[in-house]
């Protein structure tokens, strides 16, 4: 049903919109992340359960834990480490890094020979993630919130008044954990754990102004009425609770 218009005419109106000056879109690898035996318990901290597999110390790291069959996967969370959607607007932190001499100019060649002056716009995209190592007996070792960022920089037409709009459409976050075999037979220990961090993210350049455009009010459509449907019962069962048969006459 189309919307109806207030006065049935058109006039000129004034309305305030954002206006995109540049839109782009890019992947954006963050710089692998890797930590080694040092690192466990003071940049890496490791939340295991009380039931070992192994007869290593338990709810320290995952291979003392789970023994040498486990798979391991990474979310996005927040700072502390309750899983959160990553395309969700705030989930990962995407920010301009001002400039304290502000946007600086840089002018490119375009295929046609014309040259245009644009500039640069520092963007920094941080968050957390969490690690989780599964053994097949379903017992889980779980990392506390590891923190990542990455900054890039984006020549853009970007004038003064301009501001960023930035949107993260595909998150992608794998990790490897090796573990080394200890002196004693059947034992393991914890050597590396590398988590590799992909995104793609939607980079728009804009500002608040107001337009001039020729168009009318419109009105909210009528709502559709609502009708209570017939009411209906389930059809007799005659095979199992035959009709009534009169009684013969004597």
């Amino acid at each position: 049903m189309e919307l109806k218009s207030v006065n049935g005419g058109q006039e000129t109106l004034c309305i305030k919109v954002n206006k995109v000056y540049d839109w782009v879109t890019r992947q954006s690898d963050v710089p692998l992340i890797s930590f080694n035996a040092s690192d466990l318990g003071t940049t890496l901290f490791f939340d295991c359960p009380e039931n070992c597999l192994s007869p290593s110390p338990c709810g320290t790291e995952p291979c003392g834990t789970l023994g040498n069959s486990f798979t391991v996967d990474c979310f996005v969370s927040d700072e502390d480490g309750n899983p959160v959607d990553p395309l969700a607007p705030g989930s990962i932190l995407c920010t301009e890094i001002t400039q304290p001499e502000g946007r600086a100019n840089g002018t490119f060649t375009l295929p046609t020979g014309e040259t245009v002056t644009l500039q640069k716009v520092k963007v920094l995209k941080k968050g957390f993630v969490v690690v989780c190592v599964t053994s097949p007996q379903g017992i889980v070792c779980q990392t506390r919130p590891i923190p990542f960022a990455v900054a890039e920089k984006f020549f853009l037409c970007a004038p003064p008044g301009t501001f960023l709009q930035c949107e993260i459409t595909d998150f992608e976050c794998d990790a490897n954990l090796i573990c080394h075999p200890c002196p004693t037979p059947g034992t393991l220990t914890f050597q590396q754990l590398d988590v590799s961090i992909n995104m793609c993210q939607s980079i728009q350049m804009e500002a608040l102004v107001k337009l001039e455009i020729t168009a009318e009010f419109c009105a909210p459509r009528p709502e559709l009425p609502f009708v209570c449907p017939a009411l209906t019962f389930p059809p007799q069962c005659p095979t199992i609770f035959p009709p009534m048969v009169p009684c013969p006459t004597p």
